[in-house]
């Protein structure tokens, strides 16, 4: 017999205990739930209980909490010798700057147009990136971090703000290490700001040679409550990023 899972109804943002997450054994480890809607009310009360959506083409909403799970702590980025030189150029060149918040459609289009690690197609259907913009412009949640060179944007990522944790949806580079300088931009508003974790939800090669690690879920559910509590993001002026953060990538 296959395994089961809850069926979400749009009246109510309940969702199952993580724990009941499918199991390894399974065809779909971490999968919760499956239906309801991404209205900004749900997204926000999934990812307080460390679930977010995942899901293709003709798939209904699914829901995930995965075990173990991926967590960049930033006071463990790997910041290495050739990283710490393209930052110190990148700084020094005139035209290129990091901007927080400026291009969340665009960052979002180009996130979808890089499939994860290991699978192909896209996961960030249309219907996802308008649910993360409406998410940004109605509760200010959703923040993108962006690498732009000579006024172009060629690399970024994006993610949610809860309180002290800061959960990492995906990123992308159009010019070698776009990505990383924008990474190493967030560790840098993420130290300011006192989050001490980054939610990267799955392992994967790229994220572990960045620092990142597997956690037990219980371990991440039990930080996660208290980082978030009943905070509500933080406010606007805590995702601006001056040239002088970047002192903060030596700061831990």
């Amino acid at each position: 017999m296959k395994p089961m899972i809850d069926w979400l109804h749009e009246s109510s943002l309940e969702f199952p205990p993580a724990e009941q997450a499918l199991g390894p054994e399974s065809e779909a480890p971490g999968l919760l739930a499956a239906g309801g809607d991404l209205a900004p009310e749900r997204l926000e009360a999934a990812y307080r209980r460390g679930i977010f959506p995942w899901y293709g083409p003709g798939q209904p909403i699914l829901w995930w909490s995965p075990d173990p799970r991926m967590v960049l702590q930033t006071r463990h980025f790997k910041l290495s010798r050739s990283l710490r030189k393209t930052i110190a150029k990148f700084r020094a060149t005139p035209g290129c700057e990091i901007r927080v918040d400026s291009a969340l459609p665009q960052v979002l289009q180009a996130c979808a147009q890089t499939p994860r690690e290991g699978q192909n197609g896209t996961w960030i259907l249309s219907e996802m990136q308008a649910a993360y913009v409406h998410w940004a412009r109605e509760r200010g949640a959703v923040h993108c971090v962006e690498t732009w060179i000579d006024g172009e944007l060629v690399g970024g990522l994006y993610g949610v703000n809860l309180g002290r944790m800061f959960f990492g949806e995906s990123m992308f580079m159009r010019r070698t290490d776009a990505s990383k300088i924008a990474l190493a931009a967030l560790i840098c508003l993420c130290r300011r700001n006192a989050i001490p974790w980054i939610d990267c939800q799955q392992n994967t090669r790229h994220l572990a040679s960045l620092g990142a690690a597997e956690l037990p879920r219980a371990q991440f559910q039990a930080h996660l409550a208290a980082a978030i509590g009943q905070s509500s993001p933080l406010p606007p002026s805590a995702w601006v990023f001056e040239p002088g953060l970047w002192a903060r990538l030596d700061a831990e």
